[in-house]
């Protein structure tokens, strides 16, 4: 069971909403290994959106999703063909990415449309809440990184929970959704990610001879661009996505610092997508109107990339050079309800294991 979601919403006016997620991940959540359960129950979202007119609406203090990538803002299961998300979201846009954020959002023109947030920054840091001290810093003995060679921003993500994070600082989020008049079918969106330093307070590096060095400020942003494009009176669709992560002073991440060089990170981190798909009418079946897509997806990524820096072997391991291939189909017997078949052909460099082929099968719903 991936996930269950639970989307509370209520109409305080007509122009005040409040809008909320409560998510139960890999079914449920518990203590012991005899429950077989290793999940997590969350609150992905909750805010209240205060609309002034089309063009400005307020969005509170809250717990929101950061607004870069169509798949980390609109990750139901119907919108996507694979029966996992796509890998693009899995690391270098860690979806589904919230944190304790506020901003406001609303329309240009027609047809263009902007998003502005405040939130709290990724951090550096990529271990439990028994690793992080009373004082708000990592405790001594060696914590795990964050952005890292493997999995890029997977363990990034700050807590939501109360004032556990170890960053005071604030990142913010630029992002324009577009759907030109002009070219019916088509629609797409590029968003700006910045935080001015990830390093949490307190963080530190793992010298050679057993003793530590305090790690400086690293700057991280993020840019992502993505189109989708229906061709109109056809079944054909067409999908692509771009993301480029860059750190200020990688030297200063703890992946180079903690003496584990399968993990290092380089400057840079980048990876692409492109994705053709058709739309085939099935007829009249147990009383609605089926569709099957057939679809083939490419991703590539590097997650090593400019060079690397800091105290560890900064030679490359290939961790993080992967190529995906996904073909498979999603029947949809309606708009809000998708059975899901894929295989997943991974050609992954890591020194420390490639990651296995896959086929997997899945059933989403979004009412």
């Amino acid at each position: 069971m991936g996930r269950l979601v639970l989307l509370p919403t209520y109409q305080v006016t007509d122009n005040i909403i409040f809008n909320a997620e409560i998510e139960f991940e890999h079914a449920g959540s518990a203590f012991d290994n005899d429950d077989k359960l290793h999940g997590a129950a969350e609150i992905e979202q909750a805010f209240f959106d205060f609309r002034v007119n089309d063009h400005f609406t307020l969005r509170s203090p809250g717990v929101d999703l950061v607004p870069i990538s169509f798949n980390n803002l609109y990750h139901e299961p119907t919108l996507f063909y694979s029966v996992e998300r796509p890998e693009l979201a899995n690391g270098l846009i860690p979806t589904t990415w919230v944190a304790p954020s506020a901003g406001f959002y609303g329309k240009i023109v027609d047809g263009l449309n902007y998003q502005f947030q405040v939130s709290h920054s990724a951090e550096d840091f990529g271990d439990g809440f028994d690793h992080r001290g009373d004082n708000g810093a990592p405790i001594a003995g060696g914590y795990a990184a964050g952005p890292n060679g493997a999995d890029a921003l997977g363990f990034a993500k700050a807590p939501i929970g109360g004032f556990a994070q170890m960053s005071n600082q604030a990142a913010v989020t630029g992002r324009l959704s577009y759907q030109p008049g002009f070219l019916p079918g088509f629609a797409g969106s590029t968003a700006v990610y910045y935080s001015p330093d990830i390093t949490p307070r307190g963080a530190y590096g793992d010298l050679p001879d057993g003793t530590t060095r305090p790690l400086g400020k690293n700057s991280l942003t993020i840019f992502d661009t993505e189109a989708r494009y229906r061709v109109p009176n056809t079944g054909l669709e067409l999908r692509a996505e771009y993301a480029h992560v860059s750190f200020g002073n990688p030297e200063n991440l703890r992946a180079n610092n903690d003496g584990d060089d399968a993990n290092n990170v380089g400057k840079n981190m980048w990876g692409y997508s492109g994705e053709i798909a058709y739309h085939f009418k099935m007829g009249t079946i147990l009383g609605s109107e089926w569709e099957a897509v057939p679809f083939y997806r490419y991703t590539r990524q590097n997650l090593q990339t400019a060079g690397l820096f800091g105290v560890d072997p900064n030679g490359m391991t290939g961790s993080g050079d992967m190529t995906f291939h996904d073909i498979g189909v999603a029947v949809f017997p309606n708009p809000s309800l998708v059975l899901k078949l894929n295989y997943t052909k991974a050609l992954d460099h890591s020194a420390t294991g490639p990651m296995a082929d896959k086929v997997l099968g899945g059933v989403g719903w979004l009412w």
